[in-house]
């Protein structure tokens, strides 16, 4: 596997969860990091313990990736600050449980405008950069973007589309040397849920579902590959995900 240390990656969704661990994942591998989010004060609590911990180059840049203009510019930020792009996580993302039947619209449209626009802004400002550099573009899916997922059907389309998505552009852009990954986990201890009520975190024990480090584990793999290589898509579900089918 190629060394990541010095490179230049960008996270959507950074301020916890997911894009945290791979924050902390990627900074003590040595990578520089522009760190995208909503809630600013965590974003910046975060940058600081990596500089200190680890000497690196982090930016917090607090961003919405619902809004394409402000998607734009924490990527022209991240080019800015950290000279280049070597890597994007498109990790944003919010899941909302709901009958089709009863699901109000706004819930509908806040699952499809953060994971499905959201990953495509990310994408598409980026792609520029990681041409120049050979980079990669790693999305993070879900379990529920390949399996049905009866009492969520929504936020399941939206990972299907991300999948379906990643794997089209992964065609379009190979050429141009530019690797595209797709990081599907099953559940995963994080505050995910929590617009609703109990989160993940919350809901399992320690121990019981995968944490976020593994999935950051999962996401470095996929940063770390030779530049003819990309890892087309990584399942890492927990052990058990499957009992009883």
């Amino acid at each position: 596997m190629r060394d990541i240390d010095g490179d230049a990656v960008a996270i959507t969704g950074a301020s916890s969860g997911i894009g945290a661990a791979t924050a902390r994942t990627l900074a003590a591998a040595g990578a520089d990091l522009a760190l995208g989010a909503r809630r600013e004060e965590r974003l910046a609590d975060l940058a600081a313990e990596l500089r200190d911990e680890h000497g690196v180059t982090v930016e917090a840049i607090p961003v919405d990736v619902t809004d394409s203009d402000r998607v734009d510019g924490f990527i022209a930020a991240a080019v800015d600050a950290l000279g280049g792009l070597d890597g994007l996580v498109a990790n944003a993302g919010i899941g909302l449980a709901g009958d089709v039947g009863s699901m109000p619209d706004e819930d509908y449209r806040a699952m499809m405008d953060v994971n499905t626009d959201g990953a495509f802004y990310a994408a598409r400002a980026a792609l520029p950069h990681l041409r120049e550099s050979a980079g990669t573009l790693v999305f993070v899916a879900s379990f529920a973007g390949e399996y049905p997922r009866p009492g969520n059907p929504v936020y399941a389309a939206t990972k299907w589309w991300v999948r379906g998505f990643a794997h089209s552009l992964e065609g379009s852009v190979g050429e141009d040397g530019v690797a595209v990954s797709v990081v599907n986990p099953t559940e995963v201890r994080t505050e995910f849920a929590s617009e609703q009520g109990e989160s993940f975190e919350e809901r399992f024990d320690e121990g019981e579902v995968t944490d976020p480090t593994a999935i950051a584990d999962g996401i470095r793999f996929c940063l770390s590959q030779e530049g003819t290589d990309t890892v087309s898509e990584l399942d890492l579900y927990r052990r058990d995900k499957f009992s009883g089918w």
